[in-house]
């Protein structure tokens, strides 16, 4: 038999001083925290159902920072366009590389038809191409999917005024025109087999 255990004096007196472990309430969680959380959900369920959205869709593919830079004042930098675009290949100059990309300079393709160079620029080009009596057999891109209407115009304008061009500027309305006319177009230009007759 085991003997009692002797408790220092006061022992009772302790343990009428501690507090009772904590316990859930019926609601743990605060009721005006959970009525603000609440008000916040309908808000925003009501926010997204009725928000208009008039932008195009198809901006979502195409409005660039000079897109947006040209809906706000008005302007495109054309030479802005090329230098993020194009000189890459067609170099700062606009006279290509020899054997590789073909010069802007003074090209029959940049000062003839803008119709056409729209095309060219909207579409790309793959396989032999004359340009200056000197073949090139590369790939240009495509920038219809790139570039918009506005983008575009500002680019044919810089090309065939610049490198010693003297051409007239292209405006958006030509721009799109063009692409509406080639919409179903869904491969490069192949060429001087196709473009031949665009000359």
């Amino acid at each position: 038999m085991s003997e009692p255990i002797d408790h220092p004096p006061g022992h009772e007196d302790a343990q009428r001083r501690e507090n009772p472990d904590p316990t859930e309430s019926e609601r743990p969680f605060p009721l005006p925290l959970l009525a603000l959380v609440a008000g916040l959900l309908l808000w925003g369920v009501g926010y997204i159902l009725t928000e208009q959205r008039n932008d195009d869709a198809a901006w979502g593919d195409r409005r660039t920072a000079s897109t947006l830079e040209a809906q706000a004042t008005g302007a495109v930098d054309g030479a802005q366009l090329y230098a993020a675009q194009c000189a890459a290949c067609h170099q700062a100059s606009g006279a290509g590389l020899p054997g590789a990309f073909p010069p802007l300079a003074g090209s029959e393709w940049v000062t003839g038809d803008p119709r056409r160079l729209a095309d060219i620029v909207l579409h790309g080009v793959s396989g032999a191409l004359t340009v200056k009596g000197t073949v090139y057999n590369g790939q240009m891109p495509a920038f219809k999917d790139k570039l918009g209407d506005v983008e575009l115009a500002a680019l044919l304008s810089h090309l065939r005024t610049q490198f010693g061009n003297s051409a007239g500027a292209v405006d958006a309305r030509l721009v799109a025109e063009t692409r509406a006319a080639s919409a179903a177009r869904t491969a490069p230009w192949n060429g001087d087999d196709e473009l031949a007759g665009y000359k």
